[in-house]
């Protein structure tokens, strides 16, 4: 387990041979170190924030649900659509560690830093900063903070071809905005 915390960009940490519960403490401490407790965590000099929590879920809690765990839509009692993350996504597991490298733009020849406006259910058109590591195949998704000079963390993973999320990159990179938000 501690093998994992001394893991740099881009080794993949190694949880297979994990157990569950293992499995959680090992990417909690890494969670812990880079992000939760890492009170200097900053983008281009803007501190970067959990999403907000929801129903009482502590927003670090959802944080690293959003950086671990695969999102799937699921139906709830009533038969509305709601967004799930309860099974563990390897891919984004065996990356957390990349996503400090990334916001500290420790690579700045293999990392595209844009900025586009994300059409979002429910909240309508939303400015997203993306870096966008064209070598690994790899992105950490920033929103910025409304009324501060500050940045949401929302999300990181590996771009697939099954998942589109290749094509998209570069759809979003050709209508990217004039300026980094």
């Amino acid at each position: 387990m501690p093998l994992n915390q001394i893991k740099t960009y881009n080794q993949l940490l190694e949880l297979n041979h994990l157990t569950e519960a293992q499995k959680t403490a090992s990417l909690r401490a890494i969670f812990k170190r880079d992000i939760e407790d890492n009170e200097h965590l900053s983008f281009r000099g803007k501190k970067i924030r959990p999403i907000k929590g929801k129903d009482g879920q502590p927003a670090m809690d959802v944080l690293f649900d959003h950086l671990t765990k695969e999102s799937k839509e699921i139906k709830d009692d009533n038969g509305e659509k709601i967004k799930s993350r309860k099974e563990w996504e390897n891919d984004r597991c065996v990356r957390l560690h990349w996503i400090k490298h990334h916001i500290e733009e420790r690579t700045p020849h293999a990392v595209t830093v844009f900025s586009f406006i994300d059409r979002v259910k429910d909240k309508g058109n939303v400015p997203r900063t993306y870096l966008y590591n064209t070598e690994e195949q790899y992105v950490v998704i920033l929103e910025p903070y409304r009324t501060k000079p500050e940045y949401y963390l929302l999300t990181a993973y590996r771009l697939t071809k099954e998942k589109g999320g290749i094509k998209q990159m570069q759809q979003k990179l050709k209508n990217k905005l004039d300026e980094i938000l």
